[in-house]
């Protein structure tokens, strides 16, 4: 029996041993989500400026797929290329550290904030398909609404420190002297410029783009179909990349408003309009024809507004 016993003591000793504590996951998704950070930070840097309407390289002579001669915009590349030649290679991670602290906030956030709400979920009795849509729905929003409160402060604190670059000011530096300065000018309302637009512009992203793909995956996708199960798996994930074009000009406009009227050249005129508030810059945009200038790092045509004649 002795004998018997001791090796399965082993080896669930060993199973123990093996399986990971709940401290090694949540650090393993700390450096996991900052690496990610990190890596992507630069396609966002180039995204912003854009976004801003800084265009420092001159557009280029170029055919459509029906031969007709445009003028394109420089895409990722170039602008990347561009930014390493004004401010070297370590230009290209600029305001990334709020990026990284936001990241580590919303992680910790979503993650206390998911078991209180699914804690508080379980109360509830049987539900039909739409209705359990509904309920994970609102509590994927209650979960972002929280996330975007506890980290817009560390957004609007990195979107500075980048804007920066058009204007080339050096005006906001760390993160406790963007703290400071933001505090001692605008008051604790400065970490929360911008806002609105970014939570209506997400809250519409959820609720869209959950029951588009129920109403599909429901009453378009049929039973009969063999790879019915697989479609459903998908569509979730379309409807993500569909609705998040729609909602873009919310996340322009609340960009925007970060940098207006801030005290960078990139927030006031002749750059940029003061505006009064976001619906104010979003007829601005309207009118411009600009409501989704960001959305592409590649193939951007010069706007019809502003098009020079092309000589031959």
């Amino acid at each position: 029996m002795e004998s018997s016993e001791s090796p399965s003591g082993e080896v669930a000793g060993d199973e123990q041993e093996a399986t990971p504590t709940p401290v090694d996951v949540d650090t393993a998704v700390f450096v996991l989500g900052a690496g990610v950070t990190a890596i992507t930070h630069p396609l966002l840097y180039v995204k912003l400026l854009i976004q801003v309407g800084h265009e420092p390289l001159p557009p280029t002579v170029g055919t459509t797929m029906f031969g007709r001669r445009v003028l394109y915009l420089p895409g990722f590349f170039s602008y990347a290329q561009h930014i390493v030649q004004v401010d070297g290679k370590r230009g290209l991670f600029r305001g990334l550290s709020p990026r990284i602290v936001s990241s580590t906030i919303s992680t910790v956030v979503r993650c206390k904030v998911k078991q209180q709400v699914e804690r508080l979920s379980k109360k509830g009795g049987v539900q039909t398909s739409l209705g359990k849509v509904f309920q994970e729905t609102s509590q994927e929003m209650i979960i972002q609404c929280l996330s975007r409160v506890a980290t817009h402060p560390f957004h609007v604190m990195s979107v500075r420190c980048m804007a920066q670059f058009v204007g080339r000011e050096v005006k906001y530096g760390g993160m406790f002297s963007c703290m400071v300065k933001i505090f001692k000018e605008e008051g604790v309302a400065g970490f929360y410029v911008g806002i609105v637009p970014h939570v209506l512009g997400e809250v519409l992203f959820l609720w869209c783009c959950n029951l588009l793909a129920h109403f599909i995956n429901t009453y378009a996708v049929d039973e009969s179909f063999s790879q019915a199960s697989a479609v459903r798996s998908y569509t979730k994930f379309v409807m993500g990349i569909a609705v998040s074009v729609l909602t873009y000009p919310f996340m322009l406009v609340a960009d925007l408003m970060t940098v207006n009227n801030c005290g960078l050249a990139v927030g006031l005129p002749p750059r940029s309009p003061v505006f009064n508030s976001w619906l104010h810059c979003w007829n601005h945009l309207s009118q411009k024809g600009h409501l989704f200038r960001g959305s592409s790092f590649f193939f951007r045509r010069v706007p019809v507004s502003s098009l020079p004649p092309i000589e031959d």
